[in-house]
């Protein structure tokens, strides 16, 4: 019983590192960008979009699908590299084991 009560102090310590990692994370700004910075987005690593920078060089009336692919491309560099950190940071705290649901 004692193993058991040992595991379960363990298990409530490494969620409460695992929830402190994740308001960390929540906290955190990531920029992901395309066409060379032209198009900026910031995602928190809890992946809530918070801006989008577009350079108005980049702005042309007669090739709006330029535009719509660049912002696409930031959102995606911004999300995965949000998920990378995301990773990198409960890795961390669970010293590199996946745990379902978590990661």
């Amino acid at each position: 019983m004692n193993n058991f009560n040992t595991m379960m102090q363990q298990a409530q310590k490494l969620q409460k590192k695992i929830q402190q990692a994740q308001e960390m994370l929540e906290k955190m700004d990531i920029e992901g960008n395309s066409g060379g910075g032209m198009v900026k987005v910031v995602v928190t690593g809890g992946l809530v979009f918070k801006s989008v920078k577009i350079d108005p060089q980049v702005v042309d009336p007669q090739d709006v699908e330029m535009l719509e692919d660049l912002v696409l491309a930031a959102i995606t560099d911004a999300s995965k590299k949000a998920e990378e950190t995301r990773n990198a940071e409960i890795g961390k705290v669970t010293g590199g084991v996946k745990i379902p649901g978590l990661i």
